[in-house]
């Protein structure tokens, strides 16, 4: 059928099929646009952690053809590193990014959406998050705060940190003075350390200094960079404290309830998005930063002695269950952990652990 003919039978005149067309643009130009402000907790071009809170502002913008622009602002930039929270949450901005822990003192549930001493890997805590109630549980958490949380990122296990002494004995912790937050700081102070907390870009100076005698940071990518190896002799593993630490982004919620559903959808997408990438940059990166620091920089890798990892295992129970009992918050997250944690536990003993096993002769710190 000819379009003039069309047309004339559907009863529509081509000029309301021209005036169709021309306004259609005009639906999508009226679509209102956001100008946000997000701020970290990281130092200035952090690789991973402040570069991947740039990554996810621009891939938003570039989702939302423009219709959400974020601009990133590192710790100090525009609120200091430990405030992001509470300047998310007031409405001061509407985007923040860091870690659960940060904020143990405001919402002490929120330490088990970061990192639980002898807890999750990574898959474990995904799994929790996406498909185990973990994420609805976040939500809870923040409501009264006025904030929306999704995970933006892990680090997957962590390094046990850099130590000035010998870490021989459980005793070895009286009257250390650690840089170390969240739950795994207070299994240190529980067998007797001093807890300091210090934002990324005072560590180094406090350890060169004497003013900590030891500190836990994220990785090797990270630690040779940040040159603790020149302030510290030790090089301890396994990351008992943070075996898969959690990094967020928090939205201020009534910013985040009021946009259309769309929109919605996209910030919660890269969320997903950076968290995995976060993750694969991290497993990539690890390895060769490892070796140059024990090739080139002479780092003594040291393993935690399993006597000593043992006592710490018991002491983190011991603080779990305390913190755990401060808030009825608190309890519930701890114990929803749990149930999980012995799910998953159960399939990771005959997967993921008989397999590293068996592989794990393969590989050498050397090689």
């Amino acid at each position: 059928m000819k379009r003039r003919e069309f047309l004339k039978k559907t009863g529509i005149s081509a000029a309301a099929v021209a005036s169709a067309t021309i306004a259609a643009p005009t639906v999508w130009a009226k679509e209102k646009t956001y100008q946000w402000k997000m701020v970290t907790t990281w130092p200035p071009n952090l690789p991973i952690l402040q570069t991947g809170a740039e990554r996810f502002a621009k891939r938003v913008e570039i989702a939302t053809n423009g219709r959400i622009k974020i601009h990133v602002f590192a710790a100090g930039e525009l609120v200091p590193a430990l405030e992001v929270f509470d300047a998310v949450s007031s409405g001061t901005v509407e985007v923040g990014s860091g870690a659960g822990y940060y904020w143990a003192g405001k919402v002490p549930a929120a330490q088990w959406f970061s990192a639980v001493p002898f807890g999750f890997n990574p898959q474990g805590i995904n799994s929790w998050f996406y498909s185990g109630g973990g994420l609805e549980l976040w939500e809870e958490t923040y409501a009264p705060f006025n904030l929306v949380p999704r995970p933006q990122g892990n680090t997957g296990v962590q390094m046990g940190g850099w130590f000035r002494k010998q870490m021989n004995t459980i005793d070895d912790f009286k009257g250390l003075k650690m840089r170390i937050p969240g739950l795994g700081g207070k299994v240190v102070a529980k067998a007797g350390g001093t807890v300091v907390l210090l934002p990324g870009g005072e560590i180094f100076t406090s350890l060169e200094r004497g003013v900590i005698d030891a500190t836990e940071w994220v990785g090797p990518l990270h630690d040779l960079r940040m040159g603790f190896y020149q302030a510290a002799k030790y090089y301890y593993y396994p990351g008992w404290h943070e075996p898969s630490t959690c990094l967020e982004v928090i939205f201020n919620k009534k910013v985040y309830d009021d946009l259309p559903a769309d929109l919605k959808t996209i910030l919660d997408a890269i969320a997903m998005e950076t968290n995995l990438w976060s993750l694969s940059e991290f497993e990539a990166s690890n390895g060769a930063a490892l070796q140059e620091l024990i090739t080139k920089h002479k780092v003594e890798l040291v393993r935690f002695p399993e006597e000593l990892l043992n006592k710490l295992r018991v002491m983190a129970e011991e603080v779990l269950e305390e913190e755990a009992n401060k808030d009825a918050m608190s309890r519930k997250v701890h114990e929803a952990y749990k149930t999980f944690k012995k799910q998953v536990g159960i399939w990771g003993t005959v997967a993921d652990k008989a397999y590293f096993d068996l592989i794990a002769d393969k590989y050498s710190l050397k090689a």
